[in-house]
């Protein structure tokens, strides 16, 4: 989704992610959910549960877009400091656990998802960085369902902007 936004309409693309990668790149480790999870953990109990969420929000100040779509939020703090800029816009993008399988294998985003089964998913899924992605749907001012097309996830996702240039 994040992607197709900063295609269509020029927003910058942020993910939680980049910042694990980034540092795990730097210590020569692999990609993988269980090493960005405990980086993630260990981060968050030496610098504060909302480290992430602060170096989203400088690379976002940094920017020059008018846009910005940010992808990867795991975790109440990782939001609580967007919550009170007036312009920010929670999407919660549900899909079900099969599609999510399915996608993250053809995806590869991790050096371990080309040859992840389904029980090595099934424990992934119960990674402290996941257990509370379910909580934040409360807060979403749009929840979007990704189990169907990408044309079908473009034309929510399209609604939405729509939306939004309205206010």
């Amino acid at each position: 989704m994040g992607k197709y936004i900063a295609e269509k309409y020029g927003a910058l693309p942020l993910r939680f992610s980049q910042p694990l990668r980034d540092v795990l790149d730097r210590m020569g480790l692999e990609q993988n959910r269980e090493n960005m999870a405990k980086l993630s953990l260990y981060l968050r109990k030496a610098f504060g549960e909302d480290i992430l969420s602060k170096i989203i929000l400088t690379e976002a100040e940094k920017s020059s877009s008018n846009l910005v779509v940010v992808d990867g939020v795991r975790r109440l703090p990782d939001i609580i400091h967007m919550e009170t800029d007036e312009h920010f816009y929670f999407v919660f993008v549900e899909v079900s656990s099969e599609k999510r399988y399915e996608r993250l294998i053809k995806r590869r985003q991790n050096v371990d998802d080309a040859t992840k089964t389904p029980v090595q998913f099934d424990k992934d899924a119960k990674l402290e960085t996941e257990l509370q992605i379910g909580d934040l749907k409360t807060r979403a001012d749009f929840v979007i369902n990704n189990d169907g097309t990408l044309e079908e996830l473009q034309t929510q996702v399209d609604k939405i902007v729509e939306d939004l240039k309205k206010r």
